[in-house]
């Protein structure tokens, strides 16, 4: 075997190693799903992505402006982030109070995707923009960061007298099961995500399609189930008696 012939051997060597890290580069850009996508190759658990670094803890990684959830299956899904933070969802300091409700009314008809003359449970209104935008944080339950079953738990109580248990799984225990057609303000919306097998999320519907949770990639805001996200984790609906 001749000196020449080990050189070319070894330099086609080095080119199948090439072409190979090349390949699994894109199977790796393959690996993040977008809802509508199919599931391709999973992640390991420390990949990089377009010169960012997802890293899982819990099977959850955050990345700015949106969450990575690793599913059951080992593929990737993203939650979409739906809502811009803008000036005009902070209410004005200088309002007068006719002010700040017809301010509340707008606000929502646009959220909600209805006319203003809709609009009739404003106590509702006000107790969700008490929470507008504060962040999530898994056991939270401050205006610092909260966690979806506990802003249910707030709401619920202060609106409706109705006392839901602590997370998502206790107040679908909690809770009867309603059909689609019966459906209204005030029902507990519950969502199986991350690929798990009991509730992981819930949230209180409100008119149209729409409802208030919150979100782990906006914190609390107002989704319309007919996202294909929500759609595709939607397991349940449920209803809490008041109170006596």
């Amino acid at each position: 075997m001749t000196f020449k012939f080990i050189l070319r051997i070894t330099g086609l060597f080095f080119v199948l190693i090439t072409l190979g890290s090349c390949k699994t580069v894109k199977s790796i850009s393959a690996g993040l799903k977008t809802p509508g996508r199919s599931q391709v190759q999973s992640l390991g658990k420390t990949e990089s992505v377009s010169n960012e670094q997802i890293e899982f803890l819990d099977n959850i990684s955050v990345t700015p402006g949106k969450i990575y959830i690793k599913k059951s299956s080992g593929a990737i899904d993203v939650e979409k982030v739906t809502v811009a933070r803008n000036a005009y969802d902070v209410m004005p300091d200088n309002l007068s109070p006719i002010e700040k409700l017809n301010w509340l009314q707008l606000k929502y008809s646009l959220k909600m995707d209805i006319a203003v003359e809709e609009i009739k449970n404003i106590p509702l209104l006000q107790k969700i923009d008490e929470w507008w935008g504060t962040p999530y944080c898994l056991g939270g339950n401050s205006k610092n960061c909260v966690d979806c079953s506990y802003f249910t738990l707030d709401v619920m109580q202060h609106i409706y007298n109705v006392n839901l248990k602590r997370t998502a799984a206790e107040q679908y225990e909690q809770s009867t099961k309603i059909e689609w057609t019966d459906l209204k303000e005030g029902d507990l919306i519950f969502f199986k995500t991350e690929g798990r097998r009991t509730i992981s999320h819930v949230g209180i519907y409100l008119t149209n399609n729409k409802f208030a949770h919150a979100s782990t990639s906006q914190g609390v805001t107002i989704s319309d189930l007919a996202d294909p996200y929500w759609q595709r984790r939607l397991y349940s609906l449920g209803r809490v008696p008041a109170s006596n």
